[in-house]
């Protein structure tokens, strides 16, 4: 009888100890899961916050490259996409990129400066 009570004794102590463990280490895989995340979401942030100026409604790839160093350039492309832009090609095949949220703003934009370049005839 006492060595099932020894058994059981050292089981629920091997059981307690093995518990504590993974529990630790989980909190410390998440701490450092957040703190990975963290850096994409700041750069999400930042991202979203060149592309919402209010004269610019595109941005160059180079320009964001700058402002967001420390990411390489498909990394980047993933941080923009998440943060809801666009990328779109120029004549000169530069990268640019918008918020999709303001591609109607950027056709209204486009759609003015044609009117203004096509003189209007009178008759």
């Amino acid at each position: 009888m006492e060595t099932a009570l020894f058994t059981l004794l050292g089981t629920l102590t091997g059981g307690l100890v093995t518990y504590l463990l993974q529990r630790q280490q989980f909190a410390h895989q998440l701490k450092l899961s957040r703190e990975q995340n963290k850096t994409e979401f700041v750069a999400e942030r930042t991202a979203h916050y060149f592309l919402s100026h209010q004269g610019y409604t595109d941005r160059s790839f180079e320009a964001l490259k700058k402002h967001l160093g420390g990411f390489d350039d498909d990394e980047l492309r993933k941080i923009l996409v998440r943060a809801g832009a666009m990328r779109t090609y120029r004549e000169d095949n530069t990268e640019w990129w918008r918020l999709l949220s303001r591609h109607e703003e950027y056709i209204k934009k486009k759609t003015e400066e044609l009117q203004k370049q096509i003189p209007l005839k009178t008759f």
